[in-house]
């Protein structure tokens, strides 16, 4: 990794005509703003198709697409919709925000409409519905088609989780696979449908971000959702007892920010049967991350090292206990299939001497974030003199407030702390955000990645997540016009500056 730095901003957040972002024109516009700016990285978040919450660390599978990121107008020019119709629907007003209720309210609808006209399309070309069936099972992975499977028995039991389906497709007695595969096969047709289309439309996307220099870091969280795919088709990879029920899930214990700890939910993985299968499926998911980022962010890297087991019935996270990870052998057996890996580690959070020591053994890049860094006693490893040059530093992630918003909640010590660690700036705090992107993009980090809000200097009514909260999350919007000239040259000097970008012949290299 060369020395670089980029921005993070989750594709949901991109602006577009139809309440969410998308793979559409705006998409292609930020990339070339990207590379305006003198960036060399666009971290997204998990591309993986959200449920209840909206999360994106919450997917139903870890080997699919969100077909909300699918351009409506992509399918207009195919003539698979017409653009009256996308106008027409209720998808959200608020450029700023997104309605997530109304994109599955209405959304969903579109996309059924487009994927009746294509297999009408598809029918005059004298294609049957089982040629369709092996044009998906060609172009899409098995893991993909069978969370397709999943979301058309999920309808059909009316969206509740696999846990409370009936119990001969519950555990997939193969009677009932088979019966299920005929009874929903048209409901399975329109997900391989949406998954093939997210598929051709992100590859095309990826493909113009790097002939304009520009690489996708992708993220994908250490564990997947309970009601998922993964869950219902791999019970052996995970926890679960001889009913297909879960013996215990993830969280954090308690600590000073939650009397009670952090519950969850996740099914934990069985890591003796992964081993013993020289961990295939953490392989199989891992290709399938390198095939849609060319980086790769490994969500709650210490859960690899350690990870807390809570009891499945239990209400809270009090009363778990720590259990041993895979360890290095996970990331030995991925070196062995792809030699040198492209992956960043949250390393973040409180870290034991075995975490930290396989993080070095990995090699991998660890997280800096200067959020973390301004106790007022001065200690912190978050701050920049103390990082080593391998590493990735942000000036806070999508879990943390605004730089803006960070700022004026400091207690009066460590404000006074970090005015001095700035050399005592007499900034006005409305621009004082820019000193800390200057930090950040003069460290010796290798890579720097700073997210939109905080080039913005937006507040924290504009922070993508909160943790532990619902209902305000994953839903702010870039506009069309915050990204302006003026910002994008100020972005590629400073990025110039501190060498994490060349000129040449006045062209950012």
């Amino acid at each position: 990794m060369k020395r670089a730095c980029g921005m993070l901003l989750p594709v949901a957040s991109l602006p577009s005509e139809y309440g969410i972002g998308a793979f559409s024109k705006e998409a292609y516009d930020f990339v070339d703003q990207l590379a305006k700016a003198g960036q060399r990285y666009w971290q997204i978040l998990p591309l993986g198709p959200t449920g209840y919450g909206d999360s994106p660390y919450q997917s139903f599978s870890a080997f699919a697409g969100n077909p909300y990121f699918i351009d409506l107008e992509v399918l207009i020019a195919r003539g698979l919709l017409r653009k009256d119709e996308c106008d027409a629907a209720d998808l959200g007003t608020n450029p700023q925000d997104i309605d997530y209720e109304k994109q599955y309210f209405h959304r969903i609808p579109l996309l059924k409409k487009a994927f009746e006209r294509w297999k009408k399309q598809q029918k005059k070309k004298g294609r049957s519905d089982k040629k369709l069936q092996e044009l998906f099972e060609d172009a899409l992975a098995k893991d993909t088609r069978e969370y397709c499977f999943y979301m058309a028995v999920k309808n059909h039991f009316e969206g509740k989780s696999f846990l409370l389906w009936d119990e001969e497709i519950r555990t997939r007695k193969p009677e009932a696979v088979k019966k299920y595969q005929e009874l929903c096969q048209d409901e399975i047709l329109f997900y391989e449908f949406l998954q093939y289309e997210f598929q051709e439309q992100w590859a095309q996307l990826k493909c113009y971000a790097n002939e304009q220099g520009i690489k996708i870091i992708g993220d994908i969280p250490i564990y997947v959702a309970m009601d998922s795919a993964d869950s219902w088709a791999h019970p052996e990879l995970f926890q679960f007892d001889a009913d297909g029920q879960p013996e215990a899930v993830a969280g954090c214990p308690p600590d000073a920010f939650s009397a009670t700890g952090q519950l969850w939910g996740n099914p934990l993985y069985r890591w003796v049967y992964h081993k013993k299968t020289d961990y295939a499926w953490w392989l199989a998911r891992m290709e399938y991350s390198f095939r849609l980022y060319d980086v790769v962010r490994v969500d709650h890297f210490r859960g690899f090292d350690a990870y807390y087991s809570i009891p499945a019935n239990d209400k809270t996270a009090e009363f778990g206990h720590w259990e041993k990870g895979p360890g290095y052998g996970l990331f030995k057996a991925m070196k062995k299939r792809f030699g040198k890996l492209p992956i960043i580690a949250e390393d973040l959070g409180f870290l034991t001497p075995s975490v930290l020591e396989l993080v070095k053994k990995t090699g991998f890049p660890g997280m800096k974030v200067l959020e973390f860094a301004f106790d007022d006693n001065g200690e912190s490893s978050y701050l920049p003199h103390r990082y080593p040059k391998n590493c990735v530093v942000y000036t806070g992630t999508h879990d943390n407030m605004t730089l803006q918003g960070w700022y004026h909640s400091l207690a009066p010590e460590s404000k006074a702390f970090a005015l001095r660690y700035l050399g005592n700036s007499n900034t006005p705090e409305g621009e004082i955000h820019w000193d800390y992107i200057r930090l950040a993009l003069a460290s010796v980090a290798k890579l720097a990645v700073i997210p939109v809000q905080d080039y913005l200097g937006l507040g924290n009514w504009a922070r993508t997540n909160e943790p532990s909260t619902l209902g305000k999350n994953w839903r702010w919007r870039m506009k069309k016009e915050d990204l302006t000239p003026e910002l994008l040259e100020k972005c590629r000097e400073m990025a110039e500056t501190y060498g994490r970008v060349k000129k040449i012949n006045n062209i950012a290299q």
